[in-house]
């Protein structure tokens, strides 16, 4: 019996063998076909290469090469752009100023000629005040000298009075001249 299960272990173990040699297994690994594999490798590599050199990769430049002239233009453009902006900001900048150059001088010209009227009114105010001082000093005069007059008529008659009343002889031309001698000084 023992020579029996050693058989039959001998003969499951050959089959074993024998399913083992011939089940088809992973054919990656399987030697005998490496030559077309290493073949097939070679043509898939080839044929990726030719289509990424011939179609993608001329795309792919393309493409890069429009991205990158676009942004030489758009960054020209700005350059260009803002070479406009200085210019127009110069040249806002002398409209201002001349502007401003403009106002002061406008601004000047006013002021002379409202000085020029303001002098004409104050030399004519001037000319009206000093006609009006002469008519004062005129009326005041004439004032003066009819007060004058009239204290000197008072002073006669007051002085006649004042020497009639003491008893005296009035003397009109004595009783004036000592008036007049008197209102002298």
């Amino acid at each position: 019996m023992a020579t029996e299960t050693h058989d039959a272990a001998e003969v499951a173990h050959g089959a074993a063998e024998a399913a083992h040699g011939s089940a088809p297994g992973m054919p990656q690994l399987d030697f005998t076909t490496f030559s077309n594999q290493i073949f097939w490798l070679a043509v898939a590599l080839v044929a990726i290469y030719l289509i990424l050199s011939r179609v993608a990769l001329p795309r792919i430049a393309a493409v890069l090469a429009e991205r990158q002239g676009t942004i030489t233009n758009d960054i020209a453009a700005a350059e260009e752009l803002k070479a406009k902006a200085v210019e127009a900001e110069n040249v806002y900048n002398k409209a201002l100023a001349d502007a401003r150059a403009e106002a002061q001088r406008i601004v000047a010209e006013t002021r002379a000629e409202i000085q020029v009227g303001l002098d004409e009114a104050i030399a004519k105010a001037d000319v009206e005040i000093s006609a009006k001082a002469a008519e004062s000093e005129k009326a005041i005069a004439e004032i003066k000298a009819g007060a004058l007059d009239s204290i000197k008529t008072v002073a006669n008659d007051t002085a006649a009075e004042v020497v009639a009343a003491f008893g005296g002889k009035t003397d009109a031309k004595a009783i004036a001249a000592a008036v007049s001698d008197r209102l002298k000084g």
